[in-house]
């Protein structure tokens, strides 16, 4: 069974000047974003800065997210891994503190072979018994799941979606066309939720939802119930917002973005770092004419 249905928001983690997790700013972050109607929280996620948390850290934010959303939401951990051993024991901490599914990206960097990418999968599943949303990124990990290779990754008894960020839509009409009562499609692409929804797709798991949960998530819900005009004008309206947050590498300008809002600092961990001047203009930009400032 899907884990949510409609836009979940892949969160910033908010860090100090001291660059330490800011987790009285995450609590604080997890809150206004139930309050404006999010259907789902992912924690630790590549926009979480996932990849810069020691694994204590790491733990520490799911669990922080679960402990404040308090099962008003599902909580999603992102517990990826290009080792294998790496992704069981994050998977399964994530379940240990709480976490109602998990958000597991392909391993990057080794590029695995079709076998020993379904027993990477195969091992992650068989250590946990919550449910894995499976997560395509091939323009970070430099692997494609193909619709074939989501075929039989499915097929994994607690496999129940995938977060598909190929943009390629004629991909995504194929891998849509896997979606049943148990496999879920997730967009992984804010400027094309849409045409996800219209083949198949059950919502977006979300950057532009850190600063826009509310319209983010009744986009998705207007699409569902048939009101296109609704969410057309929504997907076009944000279009423009949507672009300025992935000028630079994300989540550096969304974070920023975030700051504008006032609802967390701005600090990163290297090897990211603060936007440049014309981006953050940008950024005060399109937040000003989307009327967010």
């Amino acid at each position: 069974m899907a884990i949510f249905t409609g836009a979940g928001v892949a969160l910033v983690t908010p860090m100090k000047a001291d660059q330490t997790v800011d987790f009285d700013k995450l609590k604080q972050l997890v809150d206004w974003q139930i309050a404006q109607g999010i259907d789902a929280i992912i924690a630790c996620g590549t926009t979480g800065e996932a990849s810069t948390l020691v694994d204590e850290e790491h733990i520490a934010v799911i669990e922080t997210v679960v402990k404040q959303a308090a099962g008003r939401v599902p909580v999603i951990g992102g517990t990826g891994s290009n080792n294998t051993q790496h992704g069981i024991h994050l998977s399964k901490e994530a379940q240990r503190v709480g976490a109602d599914g998990l958000l597991v990206v392909t391993p990057y960097y080794n590029k695995a072979t079709d076998s020993s990418l379904i027993k990477h999968y195969e091992a992650i599943c068989n250590s946990v018994d919550i449910p894995i949303i499976l997560y395509s990124i091939a323009a970070r990990t430099g692997l494609n799941l193909s619709p074939a290779m989501v075929a039989k990754l499915k097929e994994l008894p607690n496999v129940v979606g995938i977060k598909e960020a190929s943009g390629n839509i004629s991909q995504v009409v194929e891998i849509c066309g896997l979606a049943d009562d148990d496999f879920a499609v997730y967009s992984g692409n804010d400027d094309q939720v849409l045409p996800f929804l219209s083949v198949g797709g059950l919502g977006v798991i979300s950057t532009i939802a850190n600063i826009l949960p509310a319209e983010t998530s009744q986009m998705v819900h207007d699409f569902l119930k048939g009101d296109i005009t609704a969410a057309k004008k929504t997907q076009i309206e944000q279009l423009p917002l949507i672009q300025a947050i992935f000028k630079e590498v994300n989540p550096v300008p969304v974070k920023a973005a975030v700051n504008l809002l006032g609802k967390c600092d701005l600090n990163y961990r290297l090897p990211l770092d603060k936007p440049e001047p014309d981006t953050l203009q940008l950024l005060k930009t399109e937040m000003k004419n989307y009327g967010l400032l």
